[in-house]
């Protein structure tokens, strides 16, 4: 039977396409637009009908159309008026995709004719993916909030395109996430929470194609409730699959989401969603000279309009979707303070409030990255007890110390002790602090100390793009080398590095291949690389590094003087203290000691209950006599294996550049 719209019978209360007894329900939320339609494609990529919502109520387009069934697929087009100065486009000639699609039948790709001035416009149907309607969703998934102990960075398509069991089509794709020896490199590791980088359907930039790139992270997403066909080509059921499958295994599963921006750019971008729907309910604006701008706090060209209730909406909505029906346990929010701008970072703002108070989100694992590039955009330390938060002056201050800088081994006390200076506030713990080394927007682990400055130049702009500032080194030569001398310093860096996050109160995280020593050749920005410098290199992975990643955890895992969750006081307690930071020569730090600007050695005394681990993290670039408390020790796990820890009469000889941990032998 032939499409049919019933007569205001359209429901206004749920967006987006929902499958009824009746026919599909499609509601739209436009504040601007005088008329919203349905088209519907057929399977050659037709429009066969269009349909004007005819239901209006609370700013909502809404209509009921017979005879249509999940598995069609459609797009929106919206009329209204048309003033670019003023920040409005509305233009039937543009198909446009539901901001509630689920499901999408193909990527988005870009063309000069999705911004094509409203008088010059030809229609963009056949440019623009179709979302489809979706059936009945899922049972739902199981909760699982479980605090994470490490968390594991990783790019879908970047960890699967060279993994020697994930074989054709898996590649590249969740499905290949699934596969069991991927599984088994988690578990061997002690991973117990992936985080996976952008999975929302995404655009390239704009100027990315002209270069011959693509965009290979995912951080300019177009349709948030959509998983990018390039990473679920047979739709979201195979996100459920694999949320199944980890959570099976003991792992949980978070999303890296963009709630800041959209791929729709600036104001010479392209309209594909929200921008012709309504662009000024759901992105910020300023009026310039009678003009309105789009405010550009995250540097991409737009920025979203979180104080907004629709937007609000959207967003709480798209999370729980995310929890609900395709089983993921919580989520990385990219540059978070946007969530509370206003227009500087506010705490308290709505957005935050509630995320936090939902019934099914305040039981998801909740982390921020807490700054954007706006103003008042730095907020590390302000999220609350809800939320973890990423702690990048753990990066910055561990990288300072173990490069050489002068002053820094007081900061390293702080960081490795759990920066209380930041989290210990509102009864949060230690845990709310994420330790990073490295991450996506930077070198690798191995690049970190191969390369002094940074080496862009593949991503077509000239070496400018990328943080200039690393706190790098390369012990000697700029990059790869034959030199054995240098590659075992490196190498050992890389492992006192590891070393010291792992010793460190907090949650640690590491991104995928470091554990592997993987190399993306000096490219500390590397979103636009869909190639061989971003995908992990399996084959030629340091096998023996990834089983010092493993002892590690499993160390820092069977000592709770190293992990236990609670702040580090150094007061003595029923004739214990929990730490004691100890110079070399065997006495405690004082003061003096603290400001020795050179100072490159640290002891670090744990005591809980009956756990007792000493940790001494030595930079000097030769071996270090340091006395020990009396009694007996012994090496638990050191950083560099090739140096045997002589003990003589109440001392211990540390490697170059290493970190060891001590323990009492078993009596």
């Amino acid at each position: 039977m032939k499409p049919e719209l019933v007569p205001h019978r359209g429901r206004a209360d749920q967006l987006g396409a929902v499958a009824t007894a009746e026919g599909v329900n499609f509601a739209v939320y436009s504040e601007g637009a005088s008329a919203i339609w349905v088209c519907l494609f057929d399977e050659q990529d037709k429009e066969i009908e269009r349909f004007e919502l005819d239901v209006h109520e609370d700013n909502v387009h809404a209509g009921l159309i017979a005879n249509v069934r999940p598995g069609a697929r459609y797009g929106l087009r919206a009329d209204g008026p048309y003033d670019p100065d003023q920040g409005l486009f509305f233009d039937p000639n543009k198909l446009l995709v539901d901001p509630y699609a689920r499901h999408l039948d193909r990527v988005f790709v870009r063309s000069p004719r999705l911004r094509l001035a409203r008088e010059d416009a030809v229609d963009t149907a056949e440019l623009v993916p179709k979302a489809i309607v979706p059936g009945g969703g899922n049972d739902p998934a199981l909760p699982r909030k479980k605090s994470p102990s490490l968390y594991y960075e990783l790019n879908v398509r970047g960890f699967t395109m060279r993994h020697p069991s994930v074989q054709g089509p898996l590649r590249g794709t969740m499905a290949g996430l699934t596969t069991r020896r991927v599984i088994d490199h988690f578990k061997h590791l002690g991973v117990d929470t992936i985080q996976l980088m952008p999975t929302a359907a995404w655009i390239d930039e704009g100027h990315l194609p002209q270069l011959g790139l693509t965009n290979a992270w995912g951080y300019n997403p177009v349709a948030y409730f959509a998983v990018d066909p390039r990473l679920a080509p047979r739709g979201p059921q195979e996100m459920r699959v694999m949320t199944d499958v980890y959570r099976k295994a003991g792992i949980s599963v978070i999303l890296d989401v963009v709630y800041n921006h959209t791929g729709e750019g600036d104001s010479e971008g392209p309209i594909l969603s929200m921008m012709g729907l309504d662009p000024q309910t759901y992105y910020r604006w300023v009026e310039v000279d009678g003009k309105k701008q789009l405010v550009n706090d995250t540097g991409t060209g737009n920025t979203l309009r979180c104080d907004h209730p629709a937007v609000q909406r959207l967003v709480i909505e798209s999370l729980r979707y995310y929890v609900e029906e395709l089983g993921v346990s919580g989520f990385r929010f990219d540059l978070a303070t946007i969530l509370g701008r206003d227009p500087g970072f506010n705490p308290e703002a709505e957005m935050l409030k509630k995320i936090k108070a939902d019934p099914v989100l305040k039981k998801a694992i909740l982390v921020a990255e807490p700054w954007d590039p706006g103003p008042g955009g730095y907020g590390l330390g302000k999220f609350g007890k809800e939320f973890a938060e990423h702690n990048d002056t753990y990066r910055d201050e561990v990288r300072a110390f173990w490069r050489g800088e002068n002053g820094k081994i007081g900061a390293l006390a702080s960081k490795v002790a759990g920066s209380a200076e930041i989290f210990d506030v509102e009864g949060r713990k230690p845990s709310a602090g994420v330790n990073m080394l490295a991450v996506h927007d930077g070198f690798t682990l191995r690049d970190l100390v191969s390369y002094h400055d940074k080496h862009n130049e593949a991503n077509g702009e000239n070496n400018r793009d990328g943080h200039n500032h690393n706190s790098s080194w390369n012990c000697g030569v700029e990059g790869e080398t034959d030199d054995e001398a240098i590659n075992h310093a490196r190498r050992r860096d890389v492992r006192a590095l590891l070393a010291t996050l792992f010793f460190s109160r907090g949650t640690p995280l590491i991104q995928q291949g470091d554990e592997m020593y993987r190399t993306q050749l000096g490219n500390n920005n590397a979103y636009a690389q869909d190639n061989e410098i971003t995908w992990v290199d399996w084959e030629s992975g340091d096998g023996a590094l990834v089983d010092f990643v493993r002892a590690l955890k499993s160390f820092r895992k069977t000592h709770p003087a190293v992990s236990h969750d609670h702040w580090l006081t150094g007061q003595e307690r029923n004739g214990v203290r929990d730490v004691v930071w100890l110079h070399p020569d065997g006495r405690e730090m004082t003061e003096a000691d603290w400001n020795e600007g050179g100072a490159s050695v640290l002891g670090m005394h744990l005591r809980h209950k009956d756990d007792d681990v000493l940790v001494w993290f030595n930079r000097r670039v030769e071996p270090v006599v340091a006395r020990l408390p009396e009694g007996d020790w012994a090496v638990g796990i050191q950083s560099d294996q090739s140096f045997e820890v002589a003990f003589t009469e109440g001392t211990a000889t540390l490697p170059p550049r290493s970190v060891v941990a001590l323990t009492r032998p078993e009596s």
